[in-house]
């Protein structure tokens, strides 16, 4: 018997075309069937109802490997505008090579015949699909007109907002301004300002020093089209509306009050919170660490070391391990204890 490859397996044989009907070339003929007719089945689903999608530049190109034929197919079909998803797919499976190929491949590798027909696109299911895929095609292009359409009235609304802006804008500049006065302001309007604040402060108070700031300041332009009504020195009563000192800016905190009282303190002082700060962090330590009981308070002599006690400040080592053992027996002998007297009340709350 001569060499023998094969395309399912992919290894070479030298026993012949029977390889063919081993246990091994059938269970990965099966897996290779199972795979395919998945990718298939998904084809199939869109006979009926095709779908298209706007085609998308930045996604690279879907392939199909076709086990029939041995070919790389393209999955999708597109014009550069949109896209018919298994378009590819399935006008390859509607080619007589395809069904040629299939035919060929199912005696070649002893498959199951009642599988062949699920790969194989008839001639009345090509033109169902064509059918169908007119129509959705129309209605998709109608939809991308429409949305066209739309992006367009929202780019003309705004072209038409901005050159009423830029308008509006352009003969507010050009509009002839007539002013009077040295400094280039216009007295007529200083003058019914100042009259009417006049009115109005005499009306509330005619004894204040806010009118005197007023009617007395000079007049002075600080700039075109600007009137300066005069400085307003209200920082000693009053509040912001009324042109007062903010608190923010005062030196003072009374200042700007009214025979207000010094307000008190309100709350834990600054050395207070710290040390509750510092209490919290403590808190979260274990209770029984090494110092948690240590006065720091306590005034120490430069020489002063912690007393260990056993080994460490007197005794021999041997004598720290018997002392260690005793205590550790009669923790031992109390914990023996606690638990007969547990185990004597569970009886006797039995009986």
């Amino acid at each position: 018997m001569g060499a023998y490859y094969c395309a399912v397996c992919r290894q070479t044989t030298f026993t012949g075309k029977g390889h063919i009907f081993g246990k091994s070339h059938q269970s990965k003929l099966r897996v290779v069937l199972l795979k395919f007719l998945e990718k298939v089945k998904e084809a199939r689903r869109t006979l009926k109802k095709p779908q298209v999608e706007k085609f998308d530049c930045t996604q690279p190109k879907q392939k199909f490997w076709c086990y029939c034929c041995g070919l790389e197919v393209d999955r999708n079909v597109t014009d550069g505008n949109m896209t018919v998803l298994y378009g590819g797919l399935l006008e390859h499976m509607a080619t007589p090579e395809h069904r040629k190929n299939t035919h060929k491949f199912w005696w070649d590798n002893k498959a199951d015949p009642k599988l062949r027909d699920k790969v194989i696109i008839t001639v009345e299911e090509t033109e169902r699909f064509k059918a169908e895929l007119a129509n959705v095609l129309e209605s998709f292009v109608e939809q991308e007109d429409e949305f066209i359409k739309q992006q367009a009235d929202l780019i003309k609304t705004q072209e038409r907002h901005r050159q009423e802006v830029l308008q509006s804008l352009f003969e507010r500049d050009t509009e002839p301004e007539v002013f009077n006065g040295p400094a280039g302001t216009d007295m007529s309007t200083e003058n019914s300002v100042s009259s009417q604040f006049t009115s109005q402060a005499s009306d509330q108070n005619p004894g204040s020093c806010f009118v005197d700031s007023v009617v007395e300041a000079p007049w002075a332009g600080t700039g075109e089209g600007l009137t300066f009504i005069g400085y307003q020195d209200s920082s000693s009563w009053g509040n912001v509306h009324t042109g007062a000192v903010p608190p923010w800016l005062q030196d003072d905190p009374l200042e700007g009050t009214s025979g207000g009282t010094a307000n008190l303190e309100i709350g834990p002082s600054l050395q207070e919170f710290l040390k509750q700060k510092e209490q919290e962090k403590l808190r979260k330590l274990p209770p029984n660490r090494v110092g948690a009981n240590f006065d720091h308070s306590s005034h120490t002599d430069a020489n002063w070391l912690p007393s260990f006690g056993r080994v460490w400040n007197s005794g021999r080592r041997w004598q720290s391990r018997h002392q260690f053992r005793q205590e550790e027996g009669q923790k031992n002998r109390q914990k023996r204890k606690r638990e007969h007297n547990k185990v004597g009340a569970k009886k006797a709350k039995m009986t």
